[in-house]
């Protein structure tokens, strides 16, 4: 009963510093929120009052006014910056301020509470009650003492097990004696020998601690303030009554109190360098197992030799020393699963980055699994519109599919994916955006783009951004896969865009030679085919009987100049079931998208469209091959017949037709109405430049005027002889009207 009454003191000395550290960042944060909201106010003033100099700039100037007039544009767009800036600030840094002041508070409420217990345990009846407790806690201890597998495989090259006995103030020399005598017996049943070393850590506070090899086994107040502190890092602190909860909660723990033994494995860091680690001891670690430093970072295990461990680090690694303890955490990498997380900018361990506050969940995955099986998947039969002409006519993508974007630098590839994005809106389509090496301000804008078209709310992103470490670029394809594994094997649709595989490719090369692992074609290891193999083949389509989910891949790859042929790139072509290839030469003639029809195609086909896209589409590919290769043959400067003018013709429209300007997805009844309407010429009264009205226009007529004929469009059923007269008379109709 003593040692609970000794755990309730000190929640109890938790309890006030809780409350006062409570009170001063409420203090400190409403003075911070009153400015904000001062800030606020006056904004709304400055909008509502009228601006005459705006006003009374014309378009037309003068070109003496010239510089006058761009100095007025240039400080009427400062002004409506500041404007957006103050409106922006107000939650977001609102949370933010907040976070912060929470997390000085838990360390000053972990610093108070460790020299409080500390002083609390020197004191009596404190003291005897915890020397009372040395003998039970000695005796339970040595009821749990085993050798581990890396204990006997270093018993047979060194003959000799260190074993270490540590107490916070000495033992009586009968404890000493019965720990020898019973790790010298349990030694004695794998042939070993065994040397005891008695140490004496204030810093222990109270208990002991028995060190086996590696395994401790440890019964300390010092640890037990350890987990308190874990578990107080989880608990988010966000509103004035979460201290008193907290308290209450740890009242009840406290009566509950029970002396716990907590068992883990401790290694040593031997050096550190450039975010890699080498450990000694861990001997029974696993590939892929997060271990801690003592100074509170996190890595996880990539390399594992017969005399050492490399660690990667996923944060800061300066304030890592050599010789300092590393311990197991005594689980594979993982992170937190949910939907929680959709809304949410992540880091690559699935701590949020977006300053609005915890993430909760209830679930953890393993950042690295198996594959569905063979025999766990269905065909890719359903089609996952990307809303852009080109694509969903000519390279269909179904759903389980990994379809690559591949081109070179600026040719509007994070531009496809982000308006797939866009179209998958109220289609119960989850969407996990993977930003590898990308720069914070394209995160941000992309960020902006997706809440201003409502598409965050279905959509996660998992930034490791350019700056960080090659650690969190590696991991981040492999956590993101896992945040879509979640809702796959919950019986949702997911697409996943991985931006991009070439600097991830590029981020284990760095790790991989830090680890001293041999290079081979162009300094990549050997195994950098199978990384992307074993993250690629996670995306499926799963079966009936595991709930029909899925996971749809859209990776992006990076060329110079075209070169399709390098190293990563077919790699990656040669694992995924198709190919986007995005031209310079189109995108530069302004073809938006800069698709290569040639070089594009998807494996999948047409089964992955629908009955009526697979109807208007049907000879759309050959009619494109056509018109290129008669438009390069008259650059010669030959003369063309009227059949070959009047195929080039056909391919100029076309093509203008599949243009398509950014965030502007189109329904597929739509592109198929489109392309049916150019394919039997009802654009040719149109000029090239007025194909964008007419397609505007097609739409809005079909809608207003036909909207039977519409629905049975948008039923995506093939059209039947009748149907497609209907079309056509109005069509016709439409054509006149123009």
């Amino acid at each position: 009963m003593e040692i609970q009454y000794v755990i309730i003191n000190f929640l109890i000395l938790v309890g006030i510093v809780a409350i006062f550290g409570k009170k001063m960042i409420l203090s400190i944060f409403r003075t911070r929120r009153e400015r904000i909201e001062n800030e606020l106010n006056e904004t709304e003033n400055i909008e509502k009052t009228p601006l005459p100099i705006f006003e009374e700039v014309s378009l037309s100037v003068p070109e003496n006014d010239l510089s006058k007039n761009s100095a007025v544009l240039e400080a009427k767009k400062d002004a409506e910056h500041k404007i957006r800036q103050i409106q922006t600030f107000g939650a977001r840094e609102c949370h933010e301020v907040h976070r912060e002041m929470i997390e000085k508070s838990r360390k000053s409420l972990m610093g108070a509470l460790t020299v409080n217990v500390a002083k609390l345990c020197k004191t009596e009846p404190y003291f005897t009650a915890i020397r009372n407790e040395e003998s039970a806690l000695v005796d339970e201890i040595l009821a749990q003492i085993e050798l581990t597998p890396g204990d006997m495989a270093y018993l047979r090259r060194h003959d000799v097990l260190y074993v270490t006995l540590t107490s916070a103030y000495k033992l009586d020399d009968e404890l000493v004696k019965k720990v020898d005598e019973a790790t010298t017996k349990l030694l004695n049943t794998v042939n070993g020998k065994t040397s005891l070393w008695v140490r004496e850590d204030e810093a222990l506070i109270g208990g002991l601690r028995l060190r086996i090899g590696d395994t401790v086994y440890d019964a300390t107040i010092k640890e037990e303030l350890y987990h308190f502190e874990r578990h107080l890092t989880r608990v988010p602190i966000e509103d004035k009554d979460a201290g008193a909860e907290l308290l209450e909660e740890f009242k009840e723990l406290a009566s509950e109190f029970a002396p716990k033994i907590y068992k883990y494995q401790l290694g040593r860091v031997m050096t550190i360098s450039d975010g890699i680690c080498w450990m000694d001891g861990l001997a029974d670690i696993m590939y892929g197992e997060v271990v801690e430093f003592d100074c509170g970072e996190r890595g996880m295990v990539l390399d594992i030799q017969q005399d050492r461990i490399g660690c990667v680090i996923f944060g800061e690694y300066e304030h890592i020393d050599s010789g300092s303890p590393v311990r197991r955490v005594g689980r594979i990498a993982s992170v937190p699963v949910g939907e929680g997380l959709l809304g949410r900018i992540v880091d690559s361990v699935g701590n949020p980055i977006d300053g609005i506050g915890t993430i909760p969940f209830t679930e953890r995955r393993p950042i690295e699994c198996n594959a569905p099986a063979i025999l766990d998947r269905a065909p890719v039969d359903s089609p996952l519109h990307t809303g852009i002409k080109a694509i969903d006519a000519l390279v269909p993508i179904g759903k389980g599919q990994r379809e690559l974007i591949i081109g070179d630098r600026q040719t509007g590839k994070s531009a496809i994916v982000i308006d797939t994005i866009l179209n998958q809106k109220g289609k119960d389509t989850i969407c996990i955006y993977v930003a590898i090496g990308q720069k914070e301000t394209l995160i941000s804008e992309i960020q902006e783009t997706l809440e201003k078209h409502g598409a965050m709310e279905y959509t996660t992103i998992v930034a490791a951004t350019a700056s960080g470490s090659a650690a969190s670029q590696y991991i981040a394809p492999f956590a993101g896969t896992a945040m879509a594994e979640y809702f796959m094997y919950a019986g949702k649709d997911v697409l996943i865009i991985y931006d991009d595989l070439s600097k991830h490719a590029v981020a284990y090369r760095e790790l991989s030679l830090l680890l001293h692992r041999p290079s081979g074609r162009e300094a990549y290891p050997g195994d950098i085919f199978y990384l992307h193999s074993r993250l690629l083949e996670r995306s499926a389509h799963l079966s009936e009987e595991l709930g029909g989910g899925s996971i749809t891949a859209m990776p992006i790859i990076e060329t110079l100049a075209g070169d399709i042929s390098s190293y990563i790139p077919t790699n990656v072509i040669s694992i995924t079931d198709g190919q986007i290839f995005l031209d310079a030469e189109l995108y530069n003639e302004g073809q938006r998208p800069a698709i290569n029809v040639g070089l594009s195609v998807s494996r999948v086909g047409s089964a992955a469209q629908t009955k009526l896209m697979k109807q208007a589409s049907s000879n759309l590919r050959t009619k494109l091959a056509q018109y290129r290769e008669l438009e390069d043959f008259t650059q010669f400067g030959t003369d063309i017949d009227d059949e070959t003018k009047s195929t080039l013709d056909y391919g100029k429209r076309l093509m203008e037709a599949l243009k398509q300007n950014r965030y502007r997805p189109v329904d597929d009844w739509q592109q198929a109405l489109l392309l049916f309407a150019v394919s039997e010429g009802y654009s040719n009264n149109f000029e090239l430049y007025e194909m964008e009205s007419f397609e505007r226009g097609l739409y809005e007529y079909f809608e207003n005027n036909c909207p039977d004929l519409t629905n049975e469009l948008k039923s995506g059923k093939k059209m039947s002889s009748e149907v497609m007269e209907k079309v056509r008379t109005s069509l016709t109709e439409y054509a006149k009207r123009s």
